[in-house]
């Protein structure tokens, strides 16, 4: 069905419906209304999988009130994005392509990306080995905690951002290899877990973690775009025709919440095998339900509040992305460093 949380619309059951209706979005299913949006209440409509319909007319409302239309696969990978003329700020972005030109600039920004994914993963790593059962977990979440770092020592001395591509690959192995244990043993057994996989998943923690990550990815997307940066335009992650690079660099330091998530999710029993869709060839999909849990521990996990160690204010982990775009804005107009969100 259809969800309105934070301004944003979910749109999740197939062969849903969307109309224009005067100045509000119209979402009608078998022809029967179920939800009438006034357009100045909406931010955002994602719409996950291929049989929900949304009218031309409706999708112009949306751009000309500055929201925008997104179109996810059904375990969230995001295909498509409509949105109206950016109104971003021209001298803004030719910094940011003039930082992407330069290669030590470049290499700078992109350490700082990834020293805050390692940083991050070792709060997630360190949290996870705290409540871990069995002794034996704990030690092998700790031991990666203590390898990354190293890694995290070693980043500031790499010679150019293909090297500190490495340093976060290396760290991004490592993580997975022991991602399982961040599982209680009897939720391990029952969804085990070997390494990343995506497009599709094959395995039903990576088609969970698939599904939050195309959700935090749209809204790095959104606060870039808010704050005047060109997603597409990043440092780490290389230009690629279509690719929000500067979103996937944004999101780095994020994953391992997105992670945590995930994870209590699956440790509390809040997704069972019920909630998942196995298909030939070996694809895992979220059931419609499993989406709308999703969605909706995501959009809860975004109201609570955390104290910024930067600012030192409390802030809603929903504005995090929203704040780190305007430090990166701030850093590139400055020519300083940019710094990355810490979770503790």
């Amino acid at each position: 069905m259809s969800q309105l949380l934070q301004n944003t619309l979910y749109l999740l059951t197939p062969k849903l419906s969307v109309y224009r209706d005067g100045l509000a979005l119209r979402i009608e299913q078998d022809r029967q209304l179920k939800l009438s949006l006034p357009i100045h209440n909406c931010e955002s409509l994602l719409v996950f999988g291929p049989d929900i319909y949304v009218s031309p007319a409706a999708m112009r409302l949306c751009w000309e009130n500055g929201a925008s239309v997104c179109y996810f696969t059904e375990w969230g990978r995001l295909e498509a994005r409509v949105e109206g003329i950016p109104q971003g700020s021209v001298h803004l972005r030719r910094i940011q392509h003039a930082a992407a030109s330069d290669l030590v600039r470049t290499a700078e920004i992109a350490r700082s990306f990834i020293a805050g994914k390692i940083h991050n993963t070792r709060w997630l790593l360190n949290r996870s080995a705290r409540d871990a059962a069995e002794t034996a977990d704990a030690g092998a979440l700790r031991s990666v905690s203590d390898i990354l770092i190293r890694l995290l020592r070693q980043l500031p001395a790499t010679a150019d951002t293909d090297a500190a591509r490495g340093i976060e690959g290396q760290a991004a192995a490592l993580h997975f290899e022991v991602f399982g244990k961040h599982l209680r043993p009897q939720v391990r057994q029952k969804f085990p877990v070997d390494g990343r996989n995506r497009r599709p998943p094959r395995d039903t923690v990576n088609c969970v973690l698939s599904f939050l990550y195309a959700l935090l990815r749209h809204d790095c997307v959104s606060a870039l775009t808010a704050t005047g940066l060109d997603p597409f335009v990043g440092y780490l992650h290389a230009d690629r025709s279509g690719r929000e690079s500067l979103a996937l660099d944004l999101m780095e330091e994020f994953r391992p919440w997105a992670e945590r998530q995930a994870i209590t999710l699956l440790n509390r029993g809040e997704l069972g095998s019920k909630d998942f869709a196995f298909r030939e060839g070996g694809a895992v999909e979220l059931t419609e339900a499993a989406r709308k849990t999703l969605v909706g521990t995501y959009q809860t996990r975004k109201r609570e509040e955390t104290a910024h160690p930067l600012f030192k204010e409390k802030v809603r982990y929903g504005q995090l992305p929203f704040i780190q775009a305007r430090v990166l804005a701030r850093a590139l107009r400055e020519k300083t460093e940019y710094i990355p969100h810490l979770f503790t």
